[in-house]
């Protein structure tokens, strides 16, 4: 299978604190959703490319719980936690993201997986978040650069 370099949609409503990314993948719905809930494969790719991440906690099941750092040069420079409140395999994640670093800022994130022609797979992840200042805040913080730094990766590690 080639690997086509795709752009990741990122959309914000004007209405509703939320962020929308779309972004298609060479692969398979199993072999994404697989990618978002096996820990040693998480870590290969989230994130951008200036650091590492280490898995903390991971209990990738619908009640489970997740926690992650990101390091930078043998630092922690950030950490992340939440839960899960649903997995449908190959289907569907429903789960909490929060930022250590702003804990009441709780995001609740729906990713879906749409089959595509080809053996292609469509990612969708809404993210709900307080208010439009958080939002715009993590637009106006640099997400964009994880995000397609993160899923480029992603593209790399589904092409092995």
């Amino acid at each position: 299978m080639t690997t086509a370099k795709y752009e990741t949609d990122i959309l914000a409503d004007e209405k509703v604190p939320t962020i929308q990314l779309v972004r298609d993948f060479d692969a398979t719905r199993e072999q994404v959703f697989r990618a978002h809930v096996d820990p040693e494969l998480y870590a290969q790719w989230v994130g951008p490319h200036s650091v590492t991440t280490r898995i903390i906690r991971w209990d990738a099941r619908t009640g489970g719980e997740w926690a992650f750092a990101n390091d930078r040069d043998g630092a922690e420079i950030a950490a992340f936690h939440g839960s899960f409140h649903e997995l449908r395999p190959n289907e569907r994640i429903v789960s909490t993201f929060t930022y250590d670093g702003e804990p009441d800022g709780v995001a609740l994130e729906t990713l879906t997986l749409e089959e595509l022609e080809g053996g292609r797979t469509r990612l969708r992840v809404l993210s709900v978040v307080p208010d439009f200042a958080t939002r715009d805040g993590m637009l106006a913080g640099g997400m964009d650069v994880g995000v397609n730094e993160g899923y480029a990766k992603l593209d790399e590690l589904l092409a092995r």
